[in-house]
């Protein structure tokens, strides 16, 4: 992916140099983030795995290394990409204008209007107060412990986020939700399965536009996000664990399912081919 030296985003508010999270004990960052990665996407209680985490120390200073800037640098420049392409697809196919959500980068831990954000949440978006939440060295974890490395899979899971964003200006998130709140927790989990399976659509289509209007893929590219779609998928992730793939509990939905709908969204470019929710086939 060509991004350096490329606009970046003013919509970012980085916290990173203000740690409002823990100092991490034997484990080691990576160690946690990924444990913590884990529990996430499989639902998994991981305190009993986190003893040696050392109490929170609000309030404590972080100095960025050069990864950490680079990382901020690549982040900055995507949600520019995001900006401009939604800005010019809700142009064309929703006649009304984009809203571009600010990305809040932090390291650790912080807090969000949706309860606190670290590495158990994983990136996510809020829609309390439209904000993206991500700490890069989910990258690190993506890369490393999960097999998904490149520029183009981290650019992916920014995409992703993103279109949440888009799904809450489309008023399909509070919908969704709503419906959530009522319905069981075999229900709640196929629901949530659908709106994934959509902002990886839009992501594809995302992916899409970007290709035709700043040419910055690169051989390669398309294979990264691909790749990032199968090693997050619920049944991989809950293989990878050492489980059997329950379907019940899948929340994001498979590896195959993840894959396809981003193709879907990148071989068509268009937002209508993205309704999950009236495909009768997931």
């Amino acid at each position: 992916m060509k991004w350096q030296g490329r606009r970046g985003s003013g919509n970012i508010e980085d916290r990173r140099t203000r740690r409002g999270g823990a100092a991490v004990g034997g484990i080691g960052g990576l160690g946690v983030l990924a444990v913590l990665v884990i529990g996430y996407f499989l639902g998994i209680d991981v305190t009993p795995l986190l003893q040696d985490v050392a109490a929170p120390q609000p309030g404590a200073t972080v100095e960025l290394t050069e990864a950490d800037r680079r990382a901020g640098e690549f982040v900055s420049v995507t949600l520019a990409d995001t900006e401009e392409i939604w800005a010019g697809i809700f142009d064309q196919q929703v006649d009304r204008p984009y809203q571009p959500p600010v990305l809040v980068l932090f390291k650790s831990a912080t807090q969000s209007a949706c309860g606190g954000a670290n590495g158990a949440t994983g990136p996510f978006y809020c829609p309390s107060n439209q904000k993206v939440y991500l700490d890069t060295d989910f990258f690190t974890t993506l890369s490393q412990r999960l097999g998904a490395g490149g520029d183009f899979a981290a650019a992916y899971v920014i995409a992703h986020e993103v279109a949440h964003s888009v799904q809450d200006q489309l008023g399909i998130l509070g919908q969704v939700n709503q419906l959530r709140q009522r319905a069981s927790a075999e229900q709640s989990n196929a629901l949530s399965v659908r709106i994934e399976l959509q902002a990886d659509c839009f992501s594809g289509v995302w992916a899409a536009h970007a290709q035709n209007r700043f040419a910055t893929l690169e051989p390669g590219d398309v294979a990264e996000a691909m790749n990032a779609a199968r090693q997050i998928g619920d049944d991989t992730l809950q293989r990878n664990a050492g489980q059997r793939p329950m379907p019940h509990t899948f929340t994001h939905g498979t590896s195959e399912q993840r894959q396809r709908w981003f193709a879907t969204g990148y071989n068509s470019g268009d937002m209508n081919t993205c309704n999950t929710f009236e495909a009768r086939n997931l």
